[in-house]
């Protein structure tokens, strides 16, 4: 199951209470102070691990506590440190907090770790409320409470490349060929449910990694079809390559490339400014050169013909994208 948001709550440890306590000692009976301090509590953490690649493991669990800091203890003795909890989550995860509305950290890199609940500190001992006019104080302090929050997290998956098209345009067949990945591919819209990624590899160990999202239809932005669940995980892509039947089963190709432009548009300018690679695909059907010149004509920009069937273009789309990507990165 793809889980991409997860709703929260993280309890930081509270801190133990400082203790009151005097030493008792055989030639000491009204010996001085020694209460010692409370424990620390423990803190939760959200850190970003490779080897997660979706927020699944949150979906079932909605509480997330961190260890109570123990009490401290005569003979100067503190209290242990409540244990820390640490939540692992797939990079390109943003962590906002609900109460606030904030955006406490996006977590884009590998490794990344960050406090998102903070334990309370552990109270004070007797020992340290000794003066010279007050030798047998008994005040010790509570220890303080910890951090609560109430968390939504909200995966945008990283790749290099997100395609994007209208249902069966052939936007899985493409990752198949181009990648390992083996995402669901059938003669009926929306057979991708979920983002898929795939790493595609060139020559002289070039690679980069593209993603591929449900197809998109008239009002997606609006919720419609599979809606615009799924947009946000292109929005980090620095290319999109927009693939085009140019035999669909219904429609006409030029309408149904205006109008994804259209709702990429609506979701987000971020989206619709984003450079695109147009990808005509079906070029092993007879007539493809008419429909290609027609098609090129209409859109006004470079199309590159494919076929996801036979791998024809394969080589030019990919070396063009990773020309693309060069450019994209300085």
């Amino acid at each position: 199951m793809f889980v991409d948001e997860a709703e929260i709550w993280v309890f930081g440890g509270d801190g133990g209470n400082g203790c009151v306590s005097f030493r008792r000692e055989k030639y000491e009976p009204h010996g001085g102070p020694d209460g010692g301090d409370g424990g620390d509590g423990g803190s939760v953490y959200c850190e970003t691990d490779d080897s997660v690649n979706v927020l699944m493991h949150l979906a079932g669990k909605h509480h997330w506590r961190a260890g109570r800091g123990a009490h401290g203890m005569g003979k100067k003795r503190y209290g242990r440190r409540g244990k820390d909890v640490v939540i692992r989550v797939p990079p390109g995860t943003i962590l906002r907090d609900l109460e606030h509305g904030t955006v406490l950290k996006d977590l884009v890199h590998p490794g990344e770790r960050v406090c998102i609940a903070q334990g309370g500190r552990g109270g004070r001992g007797n020992v340290h409320f000794a003066t010279p006019t007050h030798q047998a104080p008994r005040e010790a302090t509570p220890g303080e409470p910890g951090q609560v929050r109430r968390l939504h997290l909200e995966l945008k998956l990283i790749a290099d490349v997100g395609l994007v098209g209208q249902p069966n345009a052939g936007k899985s067949t493409l990752l198949r060929r181009l990648s390992a990945a083996r995402p669901k591919v059938a003669a009926y819209p929306f057979t991708t449910l979920e983002p898929v990624l795939g790493i595609v590899e060139l020559s002289q160990y070039r690679r980069f990694l593209m993603a591929d999202i449900p197809g998109l239809i008239e009002g997606a932005h609006r919720g419609a079809g599979l809606g615009d669940a799924f947009l946000r995980h292109i929005e980090r892509t620095r290319l999109l390559v927009h693939v085009v039947d140019l035999y669909p089963l219904d429609g006409d190709p030029i309408e149904r490339y205006h109008a994804v432009n259209r709702e990429l548009r609506l979701h987000s300018q971020v989206l619709a400014e984003k450079p695109q690679i147009v990808a005509a695909n079906k070029i092993d059907l007879t007539e493809s050169k008419e429909r290609l010149a027609a098609f090129t004509e209409a859109v006004g920009a470079e199309v590159i013909p494919i076929s996801g069937v036979t791998g024809a273009g394969m080589n030019v789309l990919t070396e063009r994208i990773w020309q693309e990507l060069a450019v994209l990165k300085g």
